[in-house]
């Protein structure tokens, strides 16, 4: 069927509702509408379902994850897993919980109980909840950062991380061999908890998710002495952080705590932000100017699904608030474990810190000065909570931190997914330990750009919606295999790593060799200098991302540096 084919059918079907028919009907003279709706399916992809809401295949609505819902449920059911039951979580965003009672009723009609919490919860805390309650999987509604137009649907296996290959593939399968939308099998909500089906979770799994979050704290006493000293502004950005961040910030000790009032309650439509995105210094507008007014040696923001943290830290020299991004969030709190459990006598002798691989090269090297384990993972925290699963199975190395560069890391091995919550946490007693030790956040971070190196990295994203737009990423990878660069931003490419046919090419030594990671569709050009960059097209979002690094001798120098390194290669491209 054509797009027309498929728009009429939804008009005329008697499977699809009323309001869903006149959405469809308001649009009958806009074809590059309809097209856009209907011009392919929303595609399961390795994490899930991400789309506008909306009605049509295209979009996210209640029928295509009723239909990614059944593909599951015919999955665990083949896998002989639908005893352990499903664990269902979901965001502040417009229709999650719409979407989440509706996963829900497939998997019950397809006779697999469910775990849904009593109202929105964090991403990691379903993460968290999966094991806790021994499911075999679990389903979050969010969509993360995006705009307020799109909602998503990512799945857990039962370690507690998203899917990963080959379970993420043979998921997609079961999802695209559903044709018919006649064939989803639903149970109203009633009748699935007559029946045992349906089970709402509570506050036993908040507080004990609770727990393994201040098990990751290193030193209480310091927060205790210091709590009176350090102000903290927060923001949830109308997301599912408020009340987990804020009890646990209470449980520490910290006292100083304001809340940003305008963006405090929940809400989908995010009316004080355009995009409630913590990378996004437009986010912290609301949060800087009580910064201010209260003096804050701190601004945090969570995302509407709390496992990304945006921060800022006051410089008392200059009086202004410096941006962190995400390499260098990770960075100060990876640091600090590393330097205060090794002075304590407990830093593991085969430990491990984890990151992706567009993630900072600062992360070699505080590994290599603590002696333990650097592992690189595909971009997707995903292969970081899949690491710690290998960890456990093969006893090979204990997991000590993992990050990426988009602003989420995890502590600790209750969640497999990164948490923002964590960080919350560990972040303030990092500036409790600084303002016992006479520094502001932002002097520690200098403290280690002056050890470490002044690492610096960006990402600039290409945003080309429609299947034009498909097209043209697809064109711009191809171009890149079949011209590779040789020299970029004054630096030679040594060596291409091309992880879409698993190889690295060394260009210096003229030798191929296989890289030991599943493929996925990344270019990584390592670079003289202590340069590199990295081009990938998005898995969730019609766009491209090109990451870029490089290694300064100071933050000026780094500076310069990195925008010769993005205008050398964008130049070409836009």
């Amino acid at each position: 069927m054509n797009y027309i084919e498929k728009y009429n059918e939804w008009i005329n079907s008697p499977i699809f509702d009323a309001d869903t028919k006149d959405e469809l009907k308001n649009i009958s003279d806009n074809k590059k509408e309809i097209e856009d709706r209907f011009y392919k399916d929303l595609e399961f992809g390795t994490g899930g379902l991400r789309g506008i809401i909306g009605a049509g295949t295209n979009r996210m609505n209640i029928y295509t994850v009723g239909k990614a819902t059944q593909g599951l449920a015919n999955y665990i059911i083949k896998e002989g897993k639908s005893s352990n039951g499903v664990a269902i979580a979901y965001d502040s965003r417009r229709m999650s919980p719409e979407f989440a009672n509706v996963a829900a009723g497939v998997l019950n009609g397809n006779g697999i109980k469910t775990y849904i919490f009593d109202s929105l919860r964090p991403t990691p805390e379903l993460s968290f909840a999966v094991r806790q309650l021994k499911c075999s999987a679990g389903i979050v509604i969010t969509a993360s950062h995006n705009p307020a137009e799109y909602n998503g649907y990512k799945v857990y296996w039962e370690d507690g991380a998203q899917i990963t290959f080959p379970r993420d593939k043979e998921i997609i399968e079961e999802v695209n061999s559903i044709k018919d939308f006649s064939s989803v099998k639903k149970m109203n909500i009633g009748e699935a908890k007559a029946d045992g089906l349906y089970n709402v979770i509570g506050e036993d799994i908040d507080n004990k998710y609770l727990e393994e979050l201040l098990k990751q704290s290193i030193h209480p006493d310091i927060i205790k002495e210091m709590s009176d000293n350090i102000t903290i502004v927060y923001t949830p950005l109308h997301g599912t952080g408020n009340l987990p961040v804020r009890r646990v910030l209470e449980k520490l000790g910290f006292r100083r705590v304001y809340v940003v009032k305008e963006q405090e309650v929940p809400d989908g439509n995010f009316p004080t932000v355009a995009y409630p995105n913590p990378e996004d210094e437009k986010a912290f507008e609301l949060a800087i100017k009580l910064a201010k007014e209260v003096d804050a040696d701190i601004v945090l923001a969570t995302d509407p699904d709390a496992d990304r943290l945006g921060v800022y830290a006051k410089d008392i020299k200059s009086g202004k608030y410096i941006s962190f991004n995400g390499n260098m969030l990770g960075m100060i709190i990876a640091e600090y474990i590393l330097r205060e459990k090794k002075s304590l006598g407990i830093l593991p002798k085969n430990g491990a810190l984890v990151k992706t691989i567009v993630t900072t090269n600062m992360a070699d090297a505080i590994a290599k000065d603590y002696g333990i384990k650097l592992i690189e993972v595909l971009t997707g925290f995903k292969y970081i909570g899949e690491q710690i699963k290998l960890f456990e199975e093969n006893n090979s190395y204990e997991y000590i931190f993992g990050l990426e560069e988009s602003y989420g890391c995890l502590a600790g091995t209750y969640a497999r997914d990164k948490d923002a919550c964590v960080a919350v946490m560990l972040l303030c007693e990092v500036a409790a330990w600084c303002k016992k030790n006479n520094m502001t956040l932002w002097d520690n971070m200098i403290r280690i750009y002056e050890k470490y190196g002044y690492f610096k990295e960006d990402l600039h994203s290409i945003t080309i919606k429609g299947l034009d737009g498909v097209k043209r990423i697809q064109n711009i990878m191809e171009n890149f295999r079949k011209n590779p660069p040789k020299e970029i931003g004054g630096a030679r490419v040594l060596a291409i790593r091309d992880y879409n046919n698993g190889t690295r090419t060394d260009l210096v030594n003229n030798t191929t060799q296989e890289l030991d990671l599943v493929k996925s569709n990344v270019l990584y050009y390592e670079l003289s200098n202590d340069f590199w960059c990295a081009a990938r097209p998005s898995g969730t979002e019609p766009k491209i991302k090109f990451y870029f690094g490089v290694k300064g001798k100071s933050l000026e120098n780094a500076s310069d540096l990195l925008e010769n390194l993005k205008y050398d290669l964008l130049s070409n491209i836009e």
